[in-house]
């Protein structure tokens, strides 16, 4: 790095010019080997600049010159949040001071590929070095133009920026617009700091509310299109006009998001196929996906939240179902109308910025709901390969049992003509509808050959997708194709073993969802058909929904909004909710299934999006996000390709087998749980203390509080699992009751069993 530097002419003094030993030099600049250490340097820097000693090296040259210390001072920085400091290891300045120097030079490096200096150093790729001579202006010595460049290079983004350049000149260009920046920040902000400043201010806090913050109506809704709107256009043009694109990562997002948005829809719409008895179908699950996802993606304050129909959904829906037929009530009208009595209490809690309550939802309660939506997944995976197996590994068994013993009782023998035996034996088989293939399985392996098939494809399709997904993180390949294929892990993995089953083994017979053409998507249901009685039903069970609509809407956006994502253009939280009820209230009159914010396929777009810097702390490797992409295009795309699926059904759509679905839920949930700091709580049980990873949490906290804090955590989610996973669907229809319980318990219950300095820390924000 210094060779260059070295030989220039203006920067040694002429009688030391030849005597430089230049190989030697090289060779001890960076390293710590046999050399003694002093204390620590007492330049003042400024407290969001941190100042280490590395070890003292000596600058050698074999002439009569004192030796002078190199490299002893360095400048790094950190960042203090409530959870801790952390070392920004990605870049270190080092400042000299020597003698033989006549002017002040500046040297910075981008390495090759990320070097481990030693602690809080293991992710090197910028090496600033300050070289000046001992008698210079105050203003212009090593340690003032250190801090000018480690300013610099505080911003994450200008050092994302410059990993992307490709020549000198780009660099340098680079470095300009950077001093640019800071030249204008010290004059006054500018533009691009004021608008980072008011995405800051709008984070949730959490001071007590009082009445005067629900009033006057409406003020949350300005609010949010006064922060929203400036920045509309620039959702669509981020990423595609400019010198920093992001095409390519659009693409690939976009893909991720059709197939977690249609999978699901498919899964959803056949169960809710079977609980309406067709009146609500695949047909007019995926029409509904699509044309609210389209709308929410155009008009939303939020448009990395996505949109999707759920299984508690689904639930009320076979629970409406249940209740038309017990009171002789017609579907559609009834559906329609509990739709919209949710979408009036939505507007309603929108108007009057219902949606401040949801600054008291602690990071201990948001993931305590995150994980149990996860816990869901994973039981609707394997519900379903229970099913497969009660069908096919047990059901052909019992089946063929009872046909001999029918038989046997009948008194049929081979005296019986063969006509006479066939139709009896196919009127026996027959009997159960849904086992219909089960019947011909002399033709088509369809016994213990599908259940075991259909196990095989579940897992294989997490397997091949979480590898896909962790794929950036190995050594193979060229770091732009690795991000590719983990950001294409889903679709590749759902292709792959569509193809395997439908060409692989054909003549096993696979489980797929059920499909009934419906006669017309757009039938307005005939309101005027209902009585009092039946409108005041509704509205109770409007009122239910609308509770849980609300809990999610806002839970899901919380999350996508978290600080660790460094989410800069504001948030929209009751614009966002009064547009969920205009679309719902359109899905209603048209019988289409509802939808609102999807966990955790909203946190996973936004990571899609994301572009992240590694550390490395005490061995453990943790990603900081250093920007993410805030656009639309990524939910328009994906929700116009959901709407031309209309197009592929029942073929090619029917030929995805159902352990494909089931398969893509434990990828989902699996992917959802990295990041859940209940889960890694959990996890710490079974670990050796020696292998805690040095978390905020770990440092502040006794260990047993820690661990009183998990338990009492696991308790509420197993309280949410006791209503929320109940086989009895009166008890999961007041599931959103039981969240918003978890607000006292958060507030009143666990101060009284643990510290609130304790509590406070386990719940920081990152």
């Amino acid at each position: 790095m210094l060779l260059r530097l070295v030989h220039r002419p203006s920067n040694l003094e002429h009688k030391y010019k030849l005597h430089c030993n230049l190989e030697h030099l090289m060779a001890v600049l960076f390293t710590d080997a046999e050399t003694p250490t002093e204390g620590r340097g007492k330049a003042c820097l400024p407290s969001w600049v941190g100042r280490s000693r590395r070890g003292q090296l000596t600058f050698l040259f074999p002439f009569t010159v004192s030796s002078v210390h190199l490299l002893a001072d360095t400048i790094q920085g950190v960042t203090a949040t409530v959870t801790g400091v952390q070392y920004q290891q990605s870049w270190l300045c080092i400042i000299c001071t020597s003698k033989s120097l006549i002017k002040r030079e500046v040297c910075i490096s981008r390495l090759l590929r990320p070097q481990n200096w030693g602690e809080n150093c293991c992710e090197v790729r910028f090496v600033i070095l300050v070289l000046a001579p001992p008698k210079t202006k105050s203003t212009k010595t090593a340690t003032e133009v250190g801090r000018t460049f480690a300013t610099m290079f505080l911003d994450i983004n200008f050092r994302q920026k410059l990993l992307k350049t490709r020549t000198e000149e780009e660099f340098k260009e680079a470095l300009v617009y950077q001093r640019q920046l800071l030249t204008m920040t010290d004059q006054g902000l500018n533009p691009s700091i004021k608008y980072s400043i008011s995405s800051i201010c709008i984070q949730k806090s959490h001071q007590l509310l009082q009445h005067k913050n629900f009033f006057p109506v409406a003020k949350g809704i300005r609010e949010d299109f006064a922060r929203r709107f400036p920045v509309y256009s620039l959702d669509f043009t981020d990423g595609i006009i400019g010198k920093n694109k992001a095409v390519g990562k659009y693409i690939t997002t976009t893909l991720f998001l059709y197939f977690a948005c249609l999978l699901p829809t498919i899964a959803f719409g056949s169960l809710n196929d079977e609980n309406t008895d067709g009146a609500i179908d695949v047909q007019k699950t995926i029409a509904g996906q699509s044309i609210g996802g389209f709308l929410y993606a155009l008009f939303s304050g939020q448009p990395l939240v996505v949109l999707l129909t759920t299984a508690p959904l689904a639930l009320y829906t076979h629970v409406i179902r249940g209740i038309c037929d017990d009171y002789n009530l017609d579907f559609n009208t009834f559906y329609a109308c509990t739709g919209l009595w949710n979408s009036f209490f939505l507007a309603f809690y929108a108007f009057f910025n219902f949606s401040l309550i949801m600054s008291l939802f602690k990071r201990s309660t948001e993931e305590i709901i995150a994980l149990f939506i996860s816990m869901t997944f994973v039981l609707d995976a394997v519900k379903g390969m229970v099913k497969i197996f009660q069908k096919y590994y047990f059901g052909s068994r019992i089946i063929n049992t009872e046909h001999i013993s029918v038989l046997s009782l009948l008194g049929l023998g081979t005296s019986l003509n063969t006509s006479f035996h066939t139709a009896l034996n196919t009127s026996v088989l027959a009997s159960p509808p849904e086992l219909d293939s089960v019947s011909n399985h002399t033709h088509e392996h369809t016994s213990r050959e599908t259940a075991m098939l259909s196990l095989f494809i579940m897992l294989g399709t997490l397997w091949l997708s979480y590898t896909l997904y962790q794929f950036k993180k190995s050594p193979y390949l060229h770091p732009y194709m690795r991000e590719i294929l983990s950001d294409c892990a889903l679709p590749i993995s759902v292709l792959t073993f569509s193809l395997i089953c439908c060409y692989g083994f054909r003549e096993i017979k696979m489980s797929k969802f059920r499909y009934n053409s419906s006669e017309s998507l757009f039938k307005i249901a005939e309101m005027q058909s209902l009585s009092l009685g039946a409108i005041g039903s509704a509205m109770g069970l409007g009122f239910l929904l609308s509770m849980l609509f609300f809990i999610e809407q806002n839970l899901v956006a919380a999350l996508a909004n978290a600080p660790e994502n460094r989410l800069v253009k504001g948030t929209a939280y009751h614009w966002d909710l009064l547009l969920i009820a205009i679309i719902n209230m359109g899905l209603s009159l048209f019988g289409m299934p509802w939808i609102h914010a999807a966990y955790p396929h909203s946190p996973l777009h936004v990571r899609a999006l994301a572009v992240v810097e590694e550390r490395v702390e005490n061995g453990h490797i943790y990603e900081t996000i250093v920007n993410v992409w805030e656009t639309r295009l990524t939910t328009l795309g994906a929700s116009i390709l959901v709407g031309f699926s209309l197009l592929l059904l029942p073929n090619p759509l029917q030929w995805i087998p159902k352990p494909v679905l089931y398969g893509l839920f434990l990828y989902i949930a699996l992917t959802s749980i990295d990041a859940n700091q209940l889960f890694e709580r959990m996890a710490l049980l079974l670990k050796d203390q020696a292998s805690y990873p040095p978390t905020h949490y770990i440092r502040r906290v006794p260990q047993r509080k820690i661990h009183y804090f998990t338990g009492l955590q696991v308790l509420q989610l197993l309280l949410l699992c006791a209503f929320g996973m109940s086989p009895v669907p009166y008890m999961k229809m007041i599931f959103p009751l039981i969240m918003m319980a978890m607000i006292p318990i958060r507030y009143k219950l666990l101060p009284r069993i643990i510290e609130a300095k304790y509590l406070d820390a386990m719940d920081a924000e990152h």
